[in-house]
């Protein structure tokens, strides 16, 4: 295990772009970034590329993003003229999952749909981090109940890497400022009421005093609203 406590001392009194360049150089060549293309990600996407900061820089492709996203996708692309790395699900395993029990198995349970999020996310997840030391994420503290007792340094044992979160004290107020002062290119679902977007057919708008990650699964509980691509280990995904 790395040494959680030498790593937050590294990081913590810096601003959100020195930190990342400190985990750079101290990770040469085995430090991500994973974006989604919302808000947050899209903050730290531009420190990373305008700051020309040594992090590459992926995301998952589930084969059920919305239009929007991609739109967001090939704008960061074309603005910064930097890669960023795709990664699918193995197409083995979704045939067989979609073949079985059809395209929208998901909203039949709990467990299809991690089922679902296993095979589109967190295998290709696990792909995406193999060989790395450290992982950035675009966690925010207030994002939801299940990451309020996180810290913005974390020991990752599922992926058995250092976990950094450069804006987790960051408020909602204080991610769309910074987009508005640099002119960074956004999701436009944002101003429609979409707070946290996943997959087109597991994200709805919020209404007016719900949850922020109230659009995101609405069929199920409120305290499962976790992918699992933040979960300890994969049997988290299980329970």
């Amino acid at each position: 295990m790395a040494d959680i406590s030498y790593i937050s001392q590294l990081v913590n009194g810096k601003d959100p772009i020195a930190a990342l360049q400190a985990l750079a150089g101290h990770f040469p060549g085995e430090i991500v970034f994973s974006t989604s293309f919302g808000w947050e990600d899209q903050v730290i996407s531009h420190m990373i590329f305008a700051n020309d900061i040594p992090i590459k820089v992926f995301t998952l492709e589930t084969g059920r993003l919305f239009p929007e996203t991609y739109y967001v996708w090939n704008r960061t692309m074309e603005i910064y003229g930097q890669p960023i790395y795709a990664y699918y699900p193995d197409h083995n395993k979704l045939e067989a999952m979609v073949n079985a029990k059809g395209p929208n198995s998901f909203y039949e349970s709990v467990a299809n749909r991690k089922e679902c999020c296993g095979i589109r996310k967190i295998e290709p997840l696990h792909r995406a981090l193999a060989g790395n030391q450290c992982w950035i994420t675009g966690i925010r503290a207030e994002q939801s109940p299940n990451r309020e007792d996180m810290s913005n340094v974390e020991w990752d044992e599922g992926n058995q890497l250092i976990k950094f979160h450069p804006i987790f004290n960051w408020t909602l107020d204080d991610v769309k400022a910074y987009i508005k002062q640099y002119n960074i290119p956004y999701n436009t679902l944002h101003d429609k009421g979409f707070p946290s977007i996943g997959c087109l057919p597991c994200t709805r708008a919020v209404q007016p005093g719900e949850d922020f990650r109230a659009g995101r699964w609405w069929w199920e509980d409120q305290s499962k609203k976790e992918c699992g691509l933040h979960a300890v280990t994969l049997n988290d995904l299980k329970e």
